[in-house]
């Protein structure tokens, strides 16, 4: 698939329609989804609407937008106009139709994006895995003998495999960041609260973001500023550098630590700082999470706790079961590492660090090594991830450049409100090679994806 800026520059120019490009990704749908299983609901109908207004737009002379034309997706908890907003549950599939879309969606539409589906994640967004007990597992483009990560597994995996340029997902302790990291595309969680959440199903209000992937930071930054409501204004100084070291090094694959090493030489050094109780921010993390998703489900817990996934419902009923005087401790200290965190970025600007420990697990075994111990890739691909969203630090996943190779990717964290300075950031690296998108390897699908089908693997067929 084109990037998005290209798709835009041709569609505003003239040079193609942008109804040529949805088909471009309602074909990729069908013909290449069945391999990866990254979209739930195919939008065929409401796709071509969109993208005829837009080349009405054009037609009489009228500016569509920065997106104009740009086929996307969106996380399966995004509310689309018409349709149950599922959040990944097949308890919800008979919920009542969303009356309006998300906000974010109205947003893009707005700026001339066209939507052309829905994508899988990890039942109400509770893993790092996209192992779904009604949808089925979402499969990494670049070896679908393993898990695209989650929970917006199904978001960047349409964007790896070149089914879509530009998707969205949310995150609340990493679930951007992990599957961007495995799938080797960009994904942006930003500072906490700063793009509209309206019609995003929430899980934990304290960590909830939403956020794009894309293939190119000039990509993720277009979708950052429409959702912002505008540009920032540049920051005009370098940035001040440094590495964090401790828990973020420990157990983690010894390439991407070395290509992190490289990036500071490159950049003329970036010297190693620690956070201070690293290991208690995830803790605290955790409970969090689970007490306040335990709190949002416990209504229907109760009344419907069999149409759960075991693995969600058990870890939900867990958090519902927490003292609240747990709850208030981990609170607490929150605020406590967050002081700790921001006198960091009185010296530095930006932090870089690994996103995931290792490479995507395979799908038939799904775990990790987590302290020389082996341990369920769904609830810990996010060690790295969750003790920065603790306190709603604004973090770019990026991908090192890595052809021919499993992706691995590497987090640049900034202060609260930051993001314009990491995007800068980010380019800069991009530009000097150091990171960027490596397409996956044609293989096994180049031959087969002929013969195969989207509608012979799905049985939700065309929505809209």
């Amino acid at each position: 698939m084109t990037p998005a800026l290209e798709i835009a520059a041709d569609v505003r120019c003239g040079r193609r329609t942008a109804r040529s490009f949805a088909g471009e990704a309602v074909t990729a749908i069908r013909a290449s989804d069945w391999r990866y299983n990254a979209i739930t609901r195919l939008l065929e109908q409401r796709a071509f609407a969109e993208a005829d207004l837009v080349d009405a737009q054009i037609a009489a002379g009228r500016d569509p937008g920065p997106l104009a034309g740009v086929p996307y997706c969106v996380k399966d908890l995004f509310d689309v106009e018409g349709l149950p907003t599922t959040a990944g549950a097949a308890l919800r599939s008979d919920a009542a139709p969303a009356r309006s879309d998300a906000k974010a969606i109205s947003m893009l539409r707005a700026a001339g994006a066209v939507l052309v589906g829905t994508a899988n994640m990890d039942e109400f967004a509770y893993g790092f895995a996209t192992v779904n007990a009604r949808y089925g597992t979402t499969r990494n483009p670049h070896d679908i003998s393993r898990l695209a990560g989650g929970s917006s597994g199904g978001s960047a995996a349409a964007v790896a495999a070149g089914i879509v340029p530009l998707s969205l997902g949310s995150d609340t302790n990493g679930s951007i960041r992990v599957p961007a990291s495995l799938t080797g595309i960009y994904g942006l969680k930003p500072t906490h609260d700063a793009l509209p959440m309206e019609g995003a199903f929430p899980f934990v209000a304290s960590f909830d973001d939403i956020g794009p992937f894309a293939t190119s930071v000039a990509d993720l930054r277009l979708v950052w500023e429409v959702l912002r409501g505008g540009p920032a204004p540049a920051s005009g100084e370098p940035a001040r550098v440094a590495r964090l070291g401790g828990w973020f090094r420990d157990g983690v694959d010894p390439d991407l630590l070395a290509d992190i090493d490289r990036i500071a030489d490159a950049i003329g050094g970036a010297p190693f700082v620690e956070l201070p109780e690293v290991a208690r921010a995830r803790s605290a993390a955790f409970l969090m999470t689970a007490a306040e998703g335990g709190a949002l489900h416990l209504p229907a817990l109760r009344g419907k706790a069999m149409a759960y996934d075991p693995a969600t419902r058990d870890r939900l009923l867990a958090g519902a079961m927490l003292p609240a005087s747990v709850y208030l401790r981990a609170r607490e200290f929150r605020s406590w590492f967050l002081d700790h965190t921001l006198e960091l970025f009185a010296r530095y600007d930006v932090l870089i660090c690994p996103a995931t420990p290792c490479i995507a697990p395979t799908v038939d075994d799904p775990m990790i090594e987590v302290g020389g111990k082996s341990v369920p890739a769904r609830a810990h691909l996010g060690i790295l991830t969750q003790p920065l969203s603790f306190v709603g630090l604004p973090v770019i996943a990026a991908p090192l450049l890595r052809p021919g190779k499993m992706p691995l990717g590497i987090q640049i964290v900034g202060a609260p409100e930051s993001e314009n300075r990491l995007f800068e950031f980010a380019d800069t690296l991009e530009r000097m090679g150091l990171i960027g998108t490596s397409a996956p390897p044609a293989g096994e699908f180049a031959a087969t994806k002929l013969h195969q089908h989207w509608d012979d693997h799905h049985d939700r067929g065309n929505s809209q």
